[in-house]
């Protein structure tokens, strides 16, 4: 029996490839066949990620780029299928997020959030599903979205927003791209450790500078994720490929939730004795 996971000579294109999520996809791709081209803003990321790659037998291309130049972006996609002579797989991961009360946030900050998470999407999308019309062999295009995406957002607002449209953005090419074989597809993470919430936001991926959690803190985290750990990296990955795959090829326009459990949960979480609760001062049943 053939291996269906496989991506034997497939191109894929990753934003945000340096580091955590974009990074463990673009692995993953990598390890599954597929020769990947990986975009991120801080050049050092893309080159080890690229490096990465290269370690895993398949081919690379580090190309440093913000996705809020749309010029930039479209160029990139350009060089990648100047490189691979085919592009198959989009994967739109480069975002970004601050926390803050809407009404606190400036319209600066609005259009910042929108355009790196919302038209650099728009932009990679259009300059890439001509490429993959071109070959004829359809292709997959997956945007990794949030579990914010359906679930009220306080303090994040125009983010969540941002990922709303992700998720109808990618029912709509669902059907766009259909007639083309083009699959969309949508993952959402949730609580998943990468260099950016461990605070290591700008410069190389160092897991020696990550912050450093107490018991207690972890403990905390772990209650609120019903598989009682936070996320890695490398199994939004693991999603990637599967949804890449002959093995997803009847399956397009969804939302994968890739988070533990928490999006099933909606509020419930266990309490510090291990029984279930909306919240540690209410206990139904319990």
């Amino acid at each position: 029996m053939t291996d269906r996971t496989r991506l034997d000579g497939l191109a894929a294109f990753v934003t945000g490839g340096g580091g955590g999520i974009g990074r463990g996809i673009a692995l993953r791709l990598a390890e599954a066949g597929a020769n990947v081209a990986i975009l991120d803003i801080f050049p050092e990321r893309a080159e080890e990620a690229a490096i990465r790659v290269r370690e895993r037998g398949a081919k690379a291309l580090a190309l440093p780029a913000d996705v809020m130049d749309t010029d930039a972006l479209r160029a990139a996609i350009a060089a990648t299928d100047a490189e691979f002579g085919r592009l198959d797989i989009l994967v739109n991961n480069a975002g970004g997020v601050s926390g803050r009360p809407f009404l606190q946030q400036s319209e600066r900050s609005w259009r910042k959030h929108i355009d790196i998470n919302l038209i650099s999407m728009l932009a990679a999308t259009h300059a890439a599903a001509p490429l993959m019309i071109r070959e004829g062999k359809g292709g997959s295009i997956i945007n990794v979205a949030s579990i914010e995406a359906s679930r009220a957002a306080p303090n994040f607002a125009v983010y969540a927003a941002c990922k709303a449209g992700m998720l109808s953005f990618t029912k709509s090419m669902a059907l766009e791209l259909s007639e083309h074989k083009i699959r969309v597809n949508c993952i959402a993470p949730d609580h998943t450790v990468t260099p950016g919430n461990q605070g290591n936001r700008a410069g190389p991926v160092d897991p020696a500078t990550w912050k450093q959690h107490s018991p207690e803190e972890s403990d905390a985290m772990n209650r609120l994720i019903p598989l009682l750990r936070e996320g890695v990296d490398l199994e939004c990955g693991d999603a990637a490929v599967f949804l890449s795959s002959e093995m997803a090829s009847y399956i397009t326009g969804i939302l994968l939730p890739v988070d533990g459990g928490t999006h099933a949960a909606s509020g419930w979480v266990r309490g510090r004795n291990g029984k279930w609760t909306l919240n540690e001062g209410l206990n139904f049943g319990g």
